[in-house]
């Protein structure tokens, strides 16, 4: 099987530079045809041009593939549904979205001004949200669509100096779980890639020679996959330098605790068997925990009976 995009349209935002210039190149090369977002700030979010964007499209014409420039600032949610209706104007369609657009604004929590925090939510989850919802219904329609958001280890795992950038980026991934609920019946998979590349968003960030090791051309396969026809469905990959990872959440077995002798001496009593990982089980969805709380508060109720 050779994986390729011929008849889809894909939009791929902040596609003017780094990981998203990639995607959108190589989505190209494989047969779709692209809308190049990118707002043309930097790194930080300010200022704008259609620079970038622009030069992208050329790239791509010259390859003899279909690309056209949109500016939207996706934390404008007018004009990220601009952006859709720019799409299905000019190619007739919406198959493809890839959540990449981003920014940063580090420092410490303690230092952190309310505005910065916002701005890079902004961007990054509510650009999300907004640029999803605006193909939504198209892809409804459709009864096809593949959605991907972009996480990171730093809201995954936790990275210093970085509560703006995590909060949103663990916030995609419960973006993420929603959507692949509401999106099963027709068709709509939503997946989430956790990068790590030399970017010029990690360009003061990562160690010049892992630097050289981790190009986005390495990364992009991996995004290309997750928004194929025979992708996954609810996948947060991790991908780097040619790595690549599988994340997700997982829980232990739950531990019943008397009512009697409930307090939290008690929890912290039963602490160790509560958190034994040894014993963890993934969750397809909330249902899923509801139903062992439920089972295992229900067996001692019948045995205490």
């Amino acid at each position: 099987m050779t994986i390729r995009f011929d008849g889809r349209v894909a939009i791929v935002t902040g596609a003017g530079n780094g990981l998203g210039r990639v995607h959108a190149l190589e989505l190209a090369r494989l047969g779709a045809k692209v809308v190049i977002n990118d707002f043309g700030g930097s790194r930080d979010g300010k200022g704008g041009s259609s620079d970038a964007a622009l030069a992208v499209v050329e790239e791509i014409r010259k390859a003899g593939g279909q690309a056209i420039a949109n500016g939207a600032n996706v934390a404008d949610f007018e004009q990220a549904t601009a952006m859709v209706e720019q799409a299905k104007a000019e190619f007739g369609r919406v198959d493809i979205l890839i959540n990449n657009a981003g920014i940063l604004r580090d420092k410490t929590f303690s230092k952190m001004e309310m505005a910065d925090f916002r701005a890079v939510v902004d961007v990054h989850l509510m650009g999300s949200v907004y640029c999803t919802k605006a193909v939504w219904e198209t892809m409804r329609e459709q009864n096809y669509g593949r959605v991907l958001m972009t996480t990171s280890a730093a809201g995954l795992f936790g990275n210093f100096g970085q509560t703006n950038y995590g909060a949103a980026k663990m916030a995609v991934v419960g973006l993420m779980n929603m959507l692949v609920l509401e999106g099963k019946k027709n068709d709509i998979r939503v997946n989430t890639l956790a990068p790590m590349a030399a970017t010029r968003m990690t360009e003061d960030v990562l160690p010049e020679d892992i630097l050289k090791a981790t190009g986005p051309e390495q990364v992009t396969p991996g995004a290309l996959y997750l928004v194929s026809e025979d992708a996954p469905n609810k996948v947060i990959l991790g991908a780097s330098g040619g790595v690549f990872s599988a994340v997700r959440m997982e829980e232990t077995t739950p531990v019943y605790i008397p009512r009697q002798e409930l307090s939290p001496d008690a929890v912290a009593a039963h602490f160790a068997q509560i958190s034994d990982w040894s014993t963890s089980v993934h969750r397809d969805d909330a249902n899923h925990q509801v139903h062992a709380f439920v089972t295992t508060m229900m067996q001692h109720a019948r045995a205490a009976a």
